[in-house]
């Protein structure tokens, strides 16, 4: 159920949302949005945090940009980040945007970052250093993401049902967390009982399933012309195989392995355009079981169009200027 357009009083900051699979158009789509309402787009990409992975996270380049883009190139890709450290740091500039009378645009395909920022969601963060994670990266490298895995699958199915296999760093987290006798996937379900935070607007990008993978597969040819290999070999020189979250992105992955040999470049892209599939897939799940956002044909009313109908539902929330009244305490 789409919300009311006006906010009652004491109503949570309003943000807008604008969420999609990948190269479903939605960065264009925000980019229109926030250019309309004097505001920024905040990324809530898991990716498009590091430094220099450019290519292979498609980061809308500053010369086409219409508005500011924020939390994008936060860390080098070798620093340890967390989705906590995110959660406060993307509010902090949403909360910035706010007081001024701004409302936020955020965009993006990770929905745990977004429900990071638009919901109450607390995050244990672990040490670093713990022997624990130490032990469990240890494991990591000795039997590969399955086999860490599948060591939380036999301890605890629950959990590794609701965590990928190849998210290593979140299956360590799910291991950490069966050691200090708690659960992932308990963890989960209070997560889904979360309040908000903000007063999201959220809008889903949905194209037409085989028009998006025909968009992906363009898109992952364009970037291996664009320089996504020379991209990958710097980064690996920068600490790109030493950083478990930035080396689970699609497109790195793939060419670490063709870099180091493990297969020649038309496989790693096949790779590639089937691993981004299977990720798009998993976005629009994600979208539908959220049940919050309204949904957009893209196919029929085109970039213009979208950016059109959400600034003009957020137009009745800000009296069609982009900006909030601001009420004096």
């Amino acid at each position: 159920m789409m919300p009311t357009d006006a906010p009652r009083d004491g109503a949570l900051p309003l943000v807008a949302c604008v969420v999609g699979p990948t190269a479903s158009g939605k960065s264009e789509v925000a980019d229109l949005v926030a250019s309309r309402l004097s505001s920024s787009v905040v990324s809530v990409d898991a990716m498009q945090v590091y430094r220099g992975m450019d290519i292979g996270t498609a980061k809308v380049p500053s010369g086409l940009r219409h508005a500011p883009l924020e939390m994008v190139d936060v860390v080098d890709v070798g620093e340890e980040y967390s989705v906590a450290r995110f959660q406060a740091e993307a509010r902090g500039v949403c909360d910035r945007l706010v007081s001024s009378g701004r409302v936020p645009v955020l965009c993006g395909g990770s929905g745990l970052y977004l429900d990071a920022v638009i919901d109450e969601m607390d995050f244990p963060s672990g040490s670093p250093a713990s022997p624990s994670r130490l032990r469990y990266e240890a494991e990591l490298e000795r039997l590969g993401p399955h086999g860490l895995w599948e060591e939380l699958r036999s301890r605890d199915p629950q959990s590794a049902a609701l965590v990928h296999e190849h998210n290593a760093r979140r299956v360590i987290r799910a291991l950490e967390l069966l050691d200090e006798g708690s659960s992932y996937a308990l963890r989960s379900e209070g997560l889904r009982r979360r309040a908000p935070h903000y007063q999201a607007r959220i809008w889903a990008l949905v194209p037409d399933r085989e028009r998006l993978y025909a968009r992906i597969d363009a898109r992952v040819d364009q970037m291996v012309s664009s320089g996504l290999v020379e991209e990958v070999r710097g980064l690996c020189q920068r600490g790109l195989r030493d950083s478990l979250t930035s080396m689970q992105a699609i497109g790195y992955k793939e060419v670490v392995a063709f870099l180091d040999g493990s297969c020649d470049l038309p496989e790693a892209v096949r790779r590639m355009k089937s691993n981004t599939r299977r990720y798009a897939k998993r976005q629009l799940s994600w979208m539908r079981r959220d049940g919050r956002a309204v949904e957009l044909d893209v196919d029929e009313l085109g970039v213009q169009g979208c950016a059109d109908l959400i600034s003009s539902r957020l137009g009745h929330a800000t009296g069609g200027d982009g900006h909030v009244a601001l009420r004096s305490s």
